[in-house]
């Protein structure tokens, strides 16, 4: 298992080309979503049980939750801001997801890897890397992406390629 955060983005720039043709594979192949969805899930249990997020906190870094108008209003009430104040000091319109997302990266709550308001954050935060949801196939190029953000998402996606993919090569 590879945790390091730097050579997870140097390895998911070599391997993106590979990365998006296993995406293909995947959304063709004749395995059922529920095996698929399966398998996510028991590599996400496994994978995530071995890492400590608060070690890495890259997609804190790195990446910014859509925030929807129940998160944001948490927020605000947590911090002890009027919720237009909190707007205009962290957040931006985000017209792609109909939220928002925050002003500045990383993000501003985070402190030493650390989520200062972690019982209030974002539902997009609590849910990522999203690999405990149903139907993975319809996430894919999510997860592509998020391969070079976060230690888990990377090996349980080599993970599935050895299991799902790399195996069809065993067998010619």
């Amino acid at each position: 298992m590879i945790t390091d955060i730097h050579s997870i983005e140097r390895l998911s720039r070599e391997r993106r080309d590979e990365n998006w043709e296993f995406r293909y594979y995947l959304k063709n192949t004749n395995f059922s979503l529920e095996r698929i969805d399966n398998t996510v899930h028991d590599l996400y249990r496994e994978i995530s049980a071995k890492i400590d997020c608060q070690k890495c906190a890259n997609c804190c870094i790195v990446s910014s939750p859509v925030l929807k108008k129940a998160d944001h209003l948490r927020l605000a009430k947590h911090i002890e801001m009027r919720p237009a104040d909190f707007r205009n000091k962290y957040l931006v319109p985000d017209e792609e997801n109909e939220g928002y997302m925050f002003r500045q990266m990383p993000c501003p709550f985070l402190q030493d890897k650390s989520c200062s308001v972690y019982d209030q954050c974002p539902t997009d935060c609590r849910s990522y890397p999203h690999l405990q949801k149903n139907n993975f196939v319809f996430r894919l190029a999510q997860a592509v992406e998020n391969c070079s953000i976060c230690p888990i998402v990377f090996n349980v996606y080599e993970e599935l390629k050895a299991r799902f993919w790399k195996r069809r090569f065993r067998l010619l």
